[in-house]
């Protein structure tokens, strides 16, 4: 086996992750030498504003991308929530992981659950789908922006004094921290980021030896289960930004799925789901559902906000 290199994030859940596939990866090809290049990327660099703030896709992934097109290294891991639905030229994703917890949870300072946070909680997240949806289940709170690795939003419940920050189930069991959550948020109040708990695993198209090594690690289930959810984002031209989301889950044979659109404010909150065999038919099905809606004037009055 020759020595291969992959190219990863330097956050402290973007490095276990990559761990986590090299071991994979080793257990699978006795012999192989993965060695790992750390990049910066523009999300890692601008912390001082929202996401939604910093505007365009691929935030955290654009850099990595560009060592692969420069053969400075062989495939990346990305978490795929982070990944446009569009895939650039001569890139591919040659593996989808076996996916983790796809939710949300809360951690709260007092150990309660969401339900039980005070009148006028201060809650931390810098995501827009994650205030719309639980603004929309509670009016009174206050939503606090909170950028940065997991530690680093962690820290900032104490130094913020928030009651409450919201982060994605599967980093902090990623972590080995599953014993700080508080709650673990039902999809039926939170839908997931889409692709949330899976990792995407990209190299350039035309390496075929790669492609075979990582190939491994793709897991068929997840793949179609994330297609669908992928979809929908596509359809609506949405990104990690954009108050979108879209959960995906097999029910007797069947792909389920739901997609929401929401308001920053939480005011308006759309909601469609959906039942089918064909992940991409499915997807479409629904995007043109929350369209019909209105899906498209909320998401045009988001995106002017953000440009102001």
């Amino acid at each position: 086996m020759k020595r291969i290199v992959v190219g990863t994030r330097k956050s402290p859940l973007a490095l276990t992750q990559t761990e986590w596939v090299i071991e994979r990866l080793k257990e699978h090809h006795p012999g192989l030498e993965v060695g790992m290049e750390k990049i910066v990327t523009k999300g890692d660099r601008i912390l001082d504003v929202t996401l939604s703030k910093v505007g365009g896709k691929g935030l955290f992934i654009k850099e990595i991308e560009q060592a692969m097109y420069d053969k400075q290294i062989d495939f990346a891991v990305h978490s795929l929530k982070d990944m446009p639905t569009e895939m650039p030229d001569g890139l591919m994703l040659a593996a989808i992981t076996e996916r983790e917890d796809p939710r949300d949870v809360v951690i709260t300072r007092n150990g309660g659950t969401f339900s039980d946070l005070p009148i006028g909680a201060k809650v931390g997240t810098s995501s827009l789908r994650r205030a719309a949806q639980l603004c929309h289940a509670r009016p009174d709170i206050k939503i606090v922006s909170v950028r940065g690795n997991i530690n680093t939003r962690l820290a900032k419940l104490e130094e913020l004094e928030l009651d409450a920050i919201v982060l994605a189930a599967a980093g902090l069991e990623r972590m080995g921290w599953a014993d700080k959550i508080s709650e673990r948020l039902a999809p039926e109040l939170c839908i997931p980021a889409v692709g949330q708990g899976a990792l995407a695993i990209q190299c350039r198209s035309d390496d075929q030896e790669i492609r075979e090594i990582l190939s491994v690690l793709d897991n068929e289930q997840t793949r179609r289960i994330v297609t669908a959810e992928r979809t929908v984002l596509g359809q609506l031209n949405g990104g990690c930004q954009i108050p979108i989301g879209a959960y995906a889950e097999t029910v007797d044979g069947e792909l389920k799925l739901t997609g929401i659109v929401g308001s920053a404010d939480g005011l308006t909150l759309l909601k469609e789901t959906a039942t089918g065999t064909d992940p991409v038919a499915l997807g479409q099905a629904v995007a043109e559902r929350l369209i019909e809606k209105g899906a498209g004037e909320i998401l045009e009055k988001v995106r002017e906000e953000i440009n102001q």
